[in-house]
């Protein structure tokens, strides 16, 4: 018989805001709360968005985060409804996915209750904090401010073997437990017909050649290699259509270079996608998903991708290269964008070739969010049980 759970998912950001977190956070919630007994979701508000999840979301008061929108500050304590519906919720275990402001949250409400909190590693806060303060003593100061967030839970985790190692590189010296992401996209049986549907919207040729990114609009993903790649394959006349999907701080900038290059009529932004089903038709639809990112750990996006059977273009010895085989069920480029371009190149000769490859990807990486959250309940089963038994002895 099956134990019910009540667990508590913090991060500083949820939809509408769209990232790879938002997207674990979500995934963990759903199917905790509908197999397993309730999953709330605590997080900073979002002006002008109802939230329509079918589980709890608890949200506080907040304000912009200058510099890095469509990102915003919790500022919880200015929230007394919130401090007094969380308080009141028996949470049986608490899982922070960010040790800002919602991570503290869940520590307090851990060490408040004297229940076990998890921390998951996502991102390399490293990079994000020399983005914003631009000198690297302030960016490794606060770094070392976050290993102190991680080393005050009761087990951390991240998504694979390359991101433990960047922890690693970080100064955290505890344990460390994997748990990799999945995607909520399967191949449905009207594949055909929905891509078809998104031709017609987006004015797609079938025979034409795709290209697709999505994700955040910053400089750290290594967006403007892709543009800069995109141009040499242009001065070599091959026809495609490049579609980037998301947003961020970087996004008008990265349009106007695209206009200065002279590439406004290949390339289209299509900004944020909510709609499930039309983003994962137009990951269908693409021939190859190029990501180049080396600040991303474990990019759900390269799951969501394989779903469908469309392999990613990853930079070589990157974490986000974990589990990618050269020409089996991906490609590897070197970092820079006369490799990236050629790489392409070399790929789109082969159409029959990129399909094989494709599929490879879908049986390799793809995998459900459904079956990791059984993981992750049994994993949660198994801390309350050792944290119950730990504080009884003590």
């Amino acid at each position: 018989m099956k134990e019910k759970l009540i667990a508590g998912q913090f991060n500083d950001s949820f939809t509408p805001v769209m990232d790879g977190v938002t997207n674990v956070v979500k995934n963990y919630a759903y199917w905790l709360d509908k197999k397993y007994g309730e999953c709330y979701v605590a997080t900073p508000a979002y002006p002008g968005y109802v939230d329509r999840e079918e589980f709890p979301v608890l949200r506080y008061y907040s304000i912009p985060l200058k510099k890095r929108e469509p990102y915003r500050i919790g500022l919880e304590l200015l929230d007394i409804n919130f401090r007094s519906t969380i308080k009141n919720i028996p949470f049986d275990i608490v899982h922070a996915h960010c040790p800002f402001t919602s991570g503290i949250v869940a520590l307090q409400i851990a060490k408040k209750n004297n229940i076990p909190i998890i921390a998951t590693f996502h991102s390399k806060f490293y990079d994000d904090f020399k983005q914003v303060l631009k000198i690297d003593a302030f960016a490794k100061f606060c770094t070392r401010i976050v290993m102190d967030f991680f080393d005050r839970v009761d087990q951390v985790w991240t998504v694979n073997k390359s991101t433990a190692d960047t922890l690693r590189e970080y100064g955290y010296k505890g344990d460390i437990e994997i748990v990799p992401n999945g995607t909520d996209f399967v191949m449905p049986e009207n594949i055909e017909s929905l891509i078809q549907e998104t031709e017609k919207k987006l004015n797609i040729n079938s025979d034409e050649l795709v290209f697709l990114f999505v994700g955040q609009h910053i400089w750290q993903k290594n967006i403007r290699l892709i543009v800069d790649s995109l141009k040499l394959i242009s001065d070599r006349n091959i026809p495609y259509r490049m579609f980037f999907v998301g947003d961020g701080y970087a996004r008008e900038e990265l349009e106007a270079y695209v206009n200065e290059l002279g590439l406004g009529s290949n390339i289209v932004f299509l900004g944020k996608i909510l709609d499930r089903d039309f983003l994962r038709s137009l990951f269908a639809r693409a021939n190859l998903f190029l990501f180049p990112s080396v600040y991303d750990n474990a990019p759900i996006v390269i799951r969501e991708a394989a779903a469908v059977g469309t392999p990613s273009v990853v930079i070589a010895n990157s974490n986000a290269a974990e589990g990618i085989v050269d020409n089996v069920n991906g490609f590897l480029s070197d970092n820079d964008s006369a490799s990236y371009a050629n790489r392409i190149i070399s790929i789109i000769k082969d159409r029959d070739f990129l399909r094989k490859v494709g599929e490879k990807a879908r049986k390799t990486i793809y995998r459900d969010w459904e079956s990791i959250v059984d993981e992750v309940y049994q994993r949660y089963i198994e801390i309350i049980k050792i944290y119950n038994k730990l504080n009884k002895t003590s």
